[in-house]
Formats: structure tokens, sequence, C-alpha cells
């Protein structure tokens, strides 16, 4: 346990390597206990958060106070870690494919710093076997050192929840893995050190590194029936958020929602265990109908946009205009990464509609240069407004606001049911 009082004692020091959504918050966890050094490629994030800005808008400028951490993009200065994290997204390509080059990137830099006696954990999510099979081998090779023998690795997939100040790092329990007895002691206790519920121990790296990836495969499963509901509750006309209210009653009644499934989580880890699945010579139907079924919900709400528009004897075309209230991939975050309503977006656009988008979160340039469209002015005489994203901004809006913005006969659209049983007068519909 020598490494870990190493680490207490700050004669040591832990380097996070990836300073996003999830590495930032861990490094400066890390460094109110002991001496870390914040790695991250981005030179210009770096210097952000040198000045204690986060370049994700998720941490206040308190949060980097009474912090013993150094920010740097150089390699050289990663070298006096012993103890590494690394915390790289890992995306799904245009096929749906996992992304390993941001992962396999950070291996070979941490591979280039490793002595004899250091630790590798691993946070990223990423089907089970990659960290063995794919980040072991690279770091093994860059290194020339050998796995077990002179370095140590192990695997605590990330539970941070974006713009969730309640369940932070410190405060959900933390699963850990590691290569062997002596290591799983190690890692533990080093997590152990910012973790307040503590660690549960993983019997071995692909247990956790499982356990990670079905989390958030079964809520996309579940968020999947609950689309598909929608469609066909829509069809019945019936609301579902009144269908799901009433089931909810029964004790055991799952309480999920309908609705569009993006971000860098819920909508690509699932895409991680099928193309394993795959590899492995199984087609995994129900993870890949839910996907399915979550994946079109940008398309679906789009086309019934434009019918509601028709039926209100309006015709579609490029003096149609459209209102979309929300841009990031959750509500109260800044974070467009695989973004649902550029769908809705695209979809809309390929009718011929005229289209607007609002957001008080999300970055004009960043959308333009991500999905092709920017943040527009709110104007008036709208043939439809789509609330697609729960702003807490959005909230105290009434029927009245609404009303104000569109033109005769228009449709409020409200993805999350958030405006249910306050639109009386104006057409709605809601998933």
């Amino acid at each position: 346990m020598s490494l870990y009082n190493d680490l207490l004692s700050k004669k040591e020091k832990i380097a996070v390597i990836g300073l996003g959504y999830v590495g930032l918050p861990i490094a400066l966890a890390f460094a109110r206990k002991a001496k870390v050094i914040g790695f991250d490629i981005n030179e210009k994030r770096v210097a952000m958060m040198k000045k204690g800005i986060d370049p994700s808008s998720e941490l206040a400028k308190d949060d980097f106070k009474n912090c013993d951490i150094e920010f740097t993009a150089s390699i050289e200065k990663l070298r006096e870690a012993k103890f590494f994290i690394v915390a790289v997204p890992t995306p799904i390509d245009e096929h749906n494919l996992p992304d390993l080059r941001p992962l396999l990137g950070a291996s070979t830099t941490v591979g280039k710093c490793l002595k004899k006696g250091d630790y590798v954990v691993f946070e990223s999510t990423v089907y089970p076997g990659c960290t063995e099979e794919d980040c072991i081998p690279v770091l093994e090779k860059e290194s020339g050192l050998k796995f077990k023998k002179d370095f140590k690795v192990g695997y605590s997939p990330e539970r941070i929840n974006p713009g969730d100040r309640e369940h932070t790092i410190t405060k959900i329990l933390k699963v850990v893995s590691g290569c062997d007895k002596e290591s799983l002691d190690v890692i533990a206790k080093t997590y152990e050190i910012i973790v307040e519920p503590g660690t549960h121990r993983a019997a071995s790296i692909k247990v956790a590194e499982a356990a990670k990836i079905i989390e958030n495969t079964q809520r996309d499963v579940n968020i999947a029936l609950m689309n598909e509901l929608s469609i066909i509750f829509s069809r019945m006309q019936i609301n579902t958020y009144d269908v799901l209210e009433t089931a909810g009653t029964k004790w055991n009644f799952l309480k999920f929602s309908p609705g569009l499934v993006g971000g860098h989580c819920i909508g690509v880890d699932p895409y991680y265990l099928t193309h394993k699945a795959m590899e492995l010579g199984y087609h995994a139907r129900i993870i890949n109908s839910g996907r399915f079924v979550n994946d079109s919900m940008g398309n679906y709400i789009a086309k019934n946009t434009v019918k509601k528009i028709i039926a209100a004897g309006k015709n579609v075309s490029k003096s149609t205009k459209v209102l979309i209230m929300g841009a990031t991939f959750k509500e109260n975050v800044s974070d467009i990464r695989n973004s649902k309503v550029a769908d809705i977006v695209k979809e809309l656009q390929s009718y011929g509609l005229t289209v607007h988008v609002t957001d008080p979160h999300a970055d004009s340039d960043e959308l333009k240069h991500e999905y092709g469209f920017g943040l527009s002015r709110v104007a008036k005489g709208y043939d439809g407004v789509i609330v697609a994203v729960n702003h807490k901004e959005y909230l105290g809006f009434d029927e009245k606001y609404y009303a104000s913005l569109m033109s005769k006969n228009g449709i409020v659209v409200d993805v999350k049911g958030m405006l249910r049983g306050k639109i009386k007068k104006l057409n709605y519909w809601s998933l």
C-alpha cells in the first residue's frame, strides 16, 4: 500500500488524461487531497483551466480553488506522475461503430510516460475486453515494459452526469477493478481518498467494463419502449404522459419517459456492446431495436410537426417558419454532442421549411461547425414551436407567451410533456 500512502502524502502525483466533462471534475476532486497533473492535448482548453475556467461550462470558478493541480499539454510534465487516470471520450463513427482513436491515442501518450511501478486506470466507457485487448498492448509497446510485472492496470467506469450537481464524483459509489489482488486494493484505496460512499470492488476488469456499459444500455432500451408507446398512443389520440402518470401509481412501475436520446453516453454506449456481440457471432436484437427506435425519434417529431401544420390548413413551403427551443442533448447543459435536435432541424428543412433554433446554453459557432446551423433571434409568426429541451429558462413560459410567437392556427410541439395541462387554446401535441 506504499503507493497509496505516497499519493496521500503528496510524495507521488496523480495524472488525469483528458479534461472534459468527466476528467476535469475527477482531477479537481483529487487535487483537494493529493498532488495532480491535469493533462489535455487541447492547449486552448488548458489555458482556460489555468485561469479557473471550465471549457465545458459545468464547473464554477470556485471549484478550482484550494486545488493542488498543474494543468498542462506537456508529455514531459506527465512523466512526473505515478498513478494515471485516463478519461477521454469514446465516441462512435458515422457507421455507429466504436471510434477508439481518442482512447488509443491517450494510451500511446501514457505508454511513453510509464515507469516501473506505475498504475494506469481507465475510466472511458468501452466494450468488455477493450482495456486488456486494445489498451494494454499499446501501453506495453510504447513503454517497453511488461504488464503486471512492471506496471499495473485497472478499470473504474465514470458515472458523472452532466448538469447534475448532486450526483458528483465524490457522492457516488465508485466501481473499481484491477488486474490482480494487489492492484485492486491500491486502486480502491486511491479512489476512496475522494469518494465518500466508498468503492465496489468488481470481480475483474471485464466485469467492471460490462457493468458500466449495461447501465446506459438498460436506460436506452427502457426509453425506447416509452418512445414506441408514445407512437402507439399518439395514434390512439391519448396523451402518453397521462398514461405514464396513471401507470406510475403502481409501486413497481419503472418511471421512464419518452424523448430524444442523444449525448455521449446513452445514445452511444449500446453500440459498443452490440459491436462486441457481433464480433462474437451474436446479433443483439433487443438492444439494436431500441437504438433504432431512439435514433428515429427526431425524424418522427419533425414529420408529425409538418403533418400538424398541414392539418391546420397551411401550405408547407419556405415561407413556413418553425422555432425549435433547445439544441443541447439534455436540459441545462451546454453539451451539443450527438444532439438529436439536429435530426429535427434536418428533417424539417428537407420539407422546405425555414427553421430557427434558440438555446440559452448552446454555443452558436459550435452548432454551426458540428451540424451546419447556428442560433437565431426569436421572431414572430411561427407556424410551429417545438419545445425540444426542457431548459430551466423555459419553465416559466405560459400559453400567452407561445401564442405571441405564433401565426394563426400554429402548433405547439412539447417533446417532454413540460406544457401538459398548461396549453388550453392553442393547437398542442406531445410525445
